[in-house]
């Protein structure tokens, strides 16, 4: 069923009422070669996201603007030193597709937002927990006007993505 165009109207206000954040995400460690180290001192994506989006949605742009391929579990820590934080706060998959302690929250449901994120807070990201990715967040910008257009989105990008799964015969890469 197609909206009408006040129902439209209404969404695009809805949207826009949330803050925009511009968060830098940086690979910290993950299966990469030396060689692709060499040659990609940083690999990191920035990404501007809206307030009202999910951690859910906001791993989906990770995965693709480091363009991954096979899905894996992950998690958010918030609240932290950053990244690998054991008192942070954990925000994961839907019950049973983790370990470890009671979580803060799942994926699916904390938005952006909720988290309460200023600027220079960082925060962590862990992709695939048998290659274990390790991401560090950085908060950049929160704007409480965001511009319009569709988000997450991706809006600068810092060295090659590194293949999800390394060759290691290959040290070329």
């Amino acid at each position: 069923m197609a909206k009408s165009p006040a129902k439209k109207q209404a969404a695009r206000t809805a949207a826009s009422d949330h803050a925009l954040y511009t968060l830098d995400v940086s690979i910290m460690s993950g299966p990469m070669t030396e060689s692709f180290l060499k040659k990609n001192k940083v690999v990191s994506r920035t990404i501007q996201i809206r307030g009202d989006q999910t951690l859910a949605e906001f791993h989906r742009a990770i995965f693709d603007a480091f363009d991954r391929e096979d899905e894996h579990m992950y998690e958010f820590q918030s609240g932290g030193e950053g990244p690998m934080d054991p008192q942070a706060r954990r925000y994961v998959l839907p019950a049973g597709m983790h370990g470890g302690d009671k979580p803060a929250g799942g994926v699916t449901s904390t938005t952006i937002e909720s988290l309460g994120l200023q600027v220079n807070d960082l925060f962590g990201y862990w992709f695939d927990f048998g290659d274990d990715w390790w991401h560090q967040i950085d908060v950049v910008a929160v704007e409480e006007k965001p511009s319009r257009g569709n988000f997450p989105k991706v809006v600068k990008r810092v060295g090659k993505s590194p293949p999800q799964y390394v060759d290691w015969d290959e040290e070329d890469e």
